[in-house]
């Protein structure tokens, strides 16, 4: 067994112990009720053995890491599998951290699927091991994408601490239009996250199907000279085209539910040759997250926030809000250091300037930028609480889209990150 055959198998186990300490995570917070013990002894009994599970699992992660690097010859962080399964694993790390100074076991609860989902995200793209293209050959890639992944991930803690204060805080019962407004924006903040499990669950699904539907379509190119060459491109859809390609053809034809055809073609400003394909994924993400949704409201028949708030009884909100905000004052100088300070010195070694207006660095900047006002807020403003989590619920998903939005929608230097 090859190097990285072994670091394929550690990591669908690393996978299945965070899955088990989430599960471990649940018995110890929901189960507090029904137990015979105290709840705080059932709690802490079950929480340990949850973080053990998960720490176990973590250990898998490192191994999966370094048998991926020492079989490829270089970090495994040049792709957007390899760096989404380090940033899950640097995720763990940050959870592992904070956990370790706080001792509080809800955290796992919310900060351990955060790693789940990104590994499941990862599983999404082509796994074989790429050669690094010659920008990449460098010891700063090394400094650069360790390091900002390293601050990302606290943000993510932080952001699974925001969201609990959050949960712990917010009056579900009440009517007045302050606590509606609340109540509203965490469900959209709750129904975003299940839009991507809805998201992987679709993909997973066709996948392991097998479907696929092949559109043609013509692609006008000019030359150096000027010059118009028009190819004929395919492009491969592996879930059902509700939505088209703009100005293609079907070459082959796949049919879901006694659908014959696409529903609609993409609008003539979707003309890039994958522009059709991720609108089509949008919609069904949106599509699979609405019933995924609807199915959670009937069998809790509420909304998620207040049958989440009961869980949250007893938790400290003062260290909720404590723990917000650690987590980015730790995980903000880590990615200035490695996003802003050491990614500009390797674009002067690698393009010949600090900085351009590549998309990628633009929202590094704003990343920045936007974690600078949370705490000039915090420190100077005196932003604590419900103000203090809603930036960092906020901040996370200005990161998210750095990361994927950027990545695969918008082109750039940076887009050989996300291409297949």
């Amino acid at each position: 067994m090859s190097l990285l055959d072994i670091s394929s198998a550690v990591f669908i186990a690393a996978f299945l112990l965070y899955s088990g300490s989430f599960m471990l995570f649940t018995i110890a917070i929901m189960g507090r009720k029904w137990s015979g013990r105290k709840p705080e002894e059932h709690t802490a009994r079950w929480g340990k053995i949850a973080f053990i599970v998960s720490s176990i699992g973590l250990i898998f992660h490192l191994i999966y890491f370094f048998t991926r690097w020492f079989g490829a010859g270089h970090i495994p962080v040049s792709n957007m599998y390899e760096f989404m399964t380090f940033l899950s694993m640097m995720v763990m790390v940050a959870f592992t951290v904070m956990y370790a100074i706080y001792r509080k076991v809800i955290l796992g609860l919310f900060a351990v699927p955060i790693s789940i989902i990104l590994m499941a995200y990862a599983a999404v793209f082509p796994q074989e091991v790429q050669p690094l293209i010659p920008s990449l050959q460098s010891n700063y890639l090394k400094i650069h994408v360790t390091l900002a992944a390293l601050g990302e991930s606290f943000f993510a803690v932080g952001f699974a601490a925001g969201l609990m204060y959050l949960l712990r805080t917010v009056n579900f019962s009440s009517k007045e239009k302050a606590d509606r407004k609340q109540q509203r924006l965490i469900e959209f903040t709750l129904f975003s996250i299940i839009v991507i499990i809805g998201f992987l669950g679709s993909v997973f699904a066709f996948r392991g199907a097998g479907y696929e539907t092949v559109f043609v379509r013509p692609n006008v190119t000019i030359d150096s000279a000027g010059q118009e060459n028009s190819t004929i491109e395919k492009v491969s859809y592996r879930m059902p085209p509700i939505v088209a390609p703009h100005n293609s053809e079907i070459e082959s034809f796949q049919s879901f539910l006694g659908m014959k055809e696409p529903l609609f073609e993409a609008p003539s400003w979707m003309n890039g040759v994958n522009a059709g394909r991720k609108f089509n994924t949008v919609i069904w993400s949106i599509l699979s997250g609405l019933l995924l949704y609807g199915i959670l409201r009937l069998i809790v028949r509420k909304p998620l926030g207040a049958a989440i708030h009961p869980v949250m009884e007893g938790i400290d909100e003062v260290d909720l809000d404590e723990i917000t905000y650690r987590a980015i004052a730790i995980g903000f100088p880590i990615f200035t250091l490695g996003a802003l300070i050491f990614a500009m010195i390797w674009a002067q070694i690698a393009w010949g300037r600090f900085w351009g207006w590549d998309p990628k660095e633009v929202w590094a900047l704003v990343t920045w930028l936007f974690y600078s006002a949370y705490l000039h807020l915090r420190l100077a403003r005196g932003w604590q609480g419900r103000k203090s989590a809603w930036l960092a619920v906020l901040g996370f998903l200005v990161v998210m889209f750095t990361l994927v939005g950027v990545n695969l929608v918008i082109a750039g230097l940076h887009s050989y990150a996300g291409t297949d």
